[in-house]
């Protein structure tokens, strides 16, 4: 079986987070963390607000979508691995997702991609590995799934 992407295949998607991403991020999740909405308590500094790393997540998400919805077969997210938030997003950081696909298993339709998130110094604040399951075209029936 054949999947629509190739091994190097990659795709960047860069977003500055707001305040109000963080703030909305919180009400979403219910993750009222003073590191997240407290200007002056996070991380016990004056360093402002920082995001909450499973938002940094949706972004990695989002350089997936990218990648994947480019081949019109139907993909799914089958899980993060090794997901590590290296430093912290501040109110205002230009955050740019390189997600490069790394491996192919043919044989299960899966794909292997690594992420890495950086800041405007071009510092890494997240990485991640990324296995995604391709789809028979007709459905959403996992080909290979076990």
């Amino acid at each position: 079986m054949s999947v629509p992407i190739s091994v190097g295949d990659q795709v960047t998607f860069r977003r500055r987070v707001l305040l109000s991403d963080i703030l909305l991020y919180a009400g979403i999740t219910g993750d009222f963390s003073p590191n997240h909405v407290d200007k002056r308590s996070a991380l016990g500094t004056d360093v402002g607000r920082i995001a909450h790393g499973t938002l940094i997540m949706g972004l990695m998400s989002t350089a997936s979508s990218l990648l994947h919805e480019s081949h019109g077969r139907p993909t799914v997210s089958y899980g993060y691995d090794r997901v590590r938030f290296v430093r912290p997003v501040r109110v205002g950081d230009v955050i740019t997702t390189r997600y490069t696909v790394e491996e192919l298993d043919l044989a299960r339709s899966r794909g292997f991609s690594n992420i890495a998130c950086t800041n405007q110094e071009d510092a890494v604040v997240a990485v991640a590995r990324h296995i995604t399951q391709f789809l028979d075209p007709g459905g959403l029936t996992p080909r290979g799934a076990s």
